[in-house]
Protein backbone atom coordinates (compact mmCIF):
# COMPACT_ATOMS: atom_id res chain seq x y z
CA UNK A 1 0.00 0.00 0.00
CA UNK A 2 1.25 3.77 -0.91
CA UNK A 3 -0.34 6.48 0.46
CA UNK A 4 0.06 10.35 0.30
CA UNK A 5 -0.95 13.73 1.65
CA UNK A 6 -2.70 16.46 -0.34
CA UNK A 7 -1.24 19.67 1.98
CA UNK A 8 -3.92 21.56 0.00
CA UNK A 9 -6.47 20.02 1.76
CA UNK A 10 -5.07 19.74 5.25
CA UNK A 11 -6.27 21.32 8.02
CA UNK A 12 -3.52 20.40 10.12
CA UNK A 13 -5.85 18.88 13.45
CA UNK A 14 -2.49 16.29 13.48
CA UNK A 15 -4.87 12.99 13.69
CA UNK A 16 -2.92 11.51 11.20
CA UNK A 17 0.29 12.26 13.42
CA UNK A 18 -0.81 10.59 16.31
CA UNK A 19 -2.71 7.44 14.36
CA UNK A 20 0.87 6.47 12.51
CA UNK A 21 4.06 9.20 13.49
CA UNK A 22 6.05 6.43 11.67
CA UNK A 23 4.44 7.87 8.11
CA UNK A 24 3.09 11.45 9.43
CA UNK A 25 4.81 14.29 9.98
CA UNK A 26 4.36 17.89 10.64
CA UNK A 27 6.58 19.73 8.66
CA UNK A 28 6.87 24.17 9.90
CA UNK A 29 4.11 25.12 7.52
CA UNK A 30 1.69 22.79 10.14
CA UNK A 31 0.80 21.21 7.61
CA UNK A 32 0.95 17.47 7.46
CA UNK A 33 3.72 15.45 4.75
CA UNK A 34 4.82 11.39 4.41
CA UNK A 35 8.31 10.42 5.94
CA UNK A 36 10.50 7.57 4.03
CA UNK A 37 11.07 4.36 5.76
CA UNK A 38 14.41 6.39 7.02
CA UNK A 39 12.37 9.07 8.70
CA UNK A 40 13.00 11.61 6.07
CA UNK A 41 10.16 14.21 5.27
CA UNK A 42 8.70 14.22 1.81
CA UNK A 43 7.86 17.76 1.31
CA UNK A 44 7.14 17.72 -2.34
CA UNK A 45 3.97 17.87 -3.59
CA UNK A 46 2.22 14.66 -4.07
CA UNK A 47 5.50 12.67 -2.24
CA UNK A 48 4.13 9.20 -1.64
CA UNK A 49 5.21 6.29 0.28
CA UNK A 50 5.19 2.43 0.77
CA UNK A 51 3.08 1.28 3.88
CA UNK A 52 5.14 -1.25 6.05
CA UNK A 53 2.29 -3.81 6.60
CA UNK A 54 2.31 -3.59 10.82
CA UNK A 55 1.32 0.00 9.73
CA UNK A 56 -1.40 -0.41 7.27
CA UNK A 57 -4.31 -0.23 9.67
CA UNK A 58 -3.21 2.84 11.63
CA UNK A 59 -2.99 5.02 7.97
CA UNK A 60 -6.30 3.41 6.81
CA UNK A 61 -7.56 4.79 9.71
CA UNK A 62 -6.00 8.38 9.99
CA UNK A 63 -7.47 8.45 6.17
CA UNK A 64 -10.85 7.91 7.45
CA UNK A 65 -10.81 10.09 10.60
CA UNK A 66 -8.91 13.45 8.51
CA UNK A 67 -11.07 16.01 9.22
CA UNK A 68 -9.40 17.95 5.92
CA UNK A 69 -9.70 14.29 3.81
CA UNK A 70 -6.54 15.29 2.59
CA UNK A 71 -4.73 11.63 3.05
CA UNK A 72 -4.81 8.96 -0.04
CA UNK A 73 -3.77 5.32 -0.01
CA UNK A 74 -3.67 2.95 -2.65
CA UNK A 75 -2.66 -0.91 -3.06
CA UNK A 76 -0.88 0.66 -6.51
CA UNK A 77 1.03 3.98 -7.21
CA UNK A 78 -0.52 7.04 -7.92
CA UNK A 79 -2.19 8.06 -11.08
CA UNK A 80 -0.39 10.35 -12.95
Amino acid sequence: MRVWVDQELCTGDGLCVQYAPEVFEFDIDGLAYVKDPDGELLTEPGAQVSVPPELRLPVIDAAKECPGECIFHSESAKPS
